[in-house]
């Protein structure tokens, strides 16, 4: 859990797809209104940084978006995690998780003959 998403750092973001995360929403405050002054800008720099090193080594850049809401906006909030989710299902599995399957696979073969 973190105070704000100012917190976020990139390794925490790679570490969630590491862990088997098909995708990852980061949502913060609107800006200019974090109540840690610069914390969702500071987010949304890391989030880009992540974004460009998902597209770098072909994990896909889609895979994680940023969303900037006020806590008043759970309609809003619903309709973002509905269309990403959309977005998730629609890319399938995450490169690292089809290789692990791979990997799987070939290990419970090899233990069958």
């Amino acid at each position: 859990m973190l105070p704000c998403t100012g917190r976020i750092d990139e390794s925490l973001l790679l570490k969630a797809f590491e862990n088997g995360a098909d995708g990852v929403m980061v949502v913060g405050c609107l800006e200019g209104d974090c109540h840690y002054v610069s914390g969702n800008i500071r987010a949304r720099a890391r989030v880009n940084r992540v974004y460009a090193i998902l597209d770098k080594i072909k994990i896909g850049p889609d895979r994680i978006r940023m969303f900037n809401l006020s806590a008043g906006e759970g309609s809003k909030f619903a309709a973002y995690a509905n269309e990403f989710v959309g977005k998730i299902r629609e890319l399938g599995p995450s490169p690292i998780n089809l290789v692990r399957a791979g990997q799987a696979h070939a290990v419970s073969q090899k233990e069958t003959t």
